[in-house]
């Protein structure tokens, strides 16, 4: 039940997103605001053999996507979005705030696209002697890393589905890492 819980409070973020005016968002350079449901460290093996467990739906997730910079160094690099955001778990496991580049290339000329961030992330975990289901990450600040598949529906509106990871690349010990798998909705302004 918590997984069903958990999604409609997912889901209610998404509503809220529509609040956001398109003027007031361009004023601050938003090209993109997602929320979505992510499921917590989708790299352990589920108890039923399935790939997929929905009782770890319990990371709520944001994102705000910002235009890039009319720069040369943001050009020379493929002109990036600025991503900031975030997940809240809502079971009292790790959750974290992320910041990184976006970099979002069209399949053709479809409404689909495929996507990938990188950057960093400060967490909430332990970072030595957790106790499972808690995960020792290591240190506090850790690297990045999301990719995903969307689409650009009707009116602005897109859906994605991603996996992102953050760990410290060995920098520290324990590096557990951390995986999760999920699916969001935005709304481009």
């Amino acid at each position: 039940m918590t997984g069903w819980r958990n999604l409609l409070l997912g889901l209610g973020l998404l509503v809220s997103v529509g609040a956001v005016t398109g003027a007031s968002a361009q004023d601050f350079g938003l090209y993109e605001l997602r929320g979505g449901i992510m499921a917590h460290s989708a790299d352990e093996p589920a108890p039923n053999g399935f790939i997929f467990n929905f009782s770890r739906l319990e990371d709520i997730s944001v994102d705000a996507l910002f235009y890039s910079p009319d720069i040369d160094a943001f050009r020379w690099i493929g002109s990036p979005k600025i991503n900031l955001g975030g997940n809240l778990n809502v079971a009292g496991r790790e959750s974290h705030a992320h910041l990184g580049l976006t970099w979002q290339i069209p399949i053709f000329d479809t409404p689909f696209f495929v996507e990938g961030t990188f950057g960093g992330a400060v967490h909430s975990g332990e970072l030595t002697n957790a106790t499972a289901p808690a995960r020792a990450l290591g240190s506090r600040f850790l690297f990045y890393e999301e990719i995903g598949i969307g689409a650009v529906l009707p009116n602005n509106w897109t859906v994605l589905a991603t996996a992102e990871h953050a760990s410290n690349a060995d920098l520290a010990q324990p590096n557990r890492g951390l995986t999760n798998m999920g699916v969001k909705v935005g709304h481009r302004f």
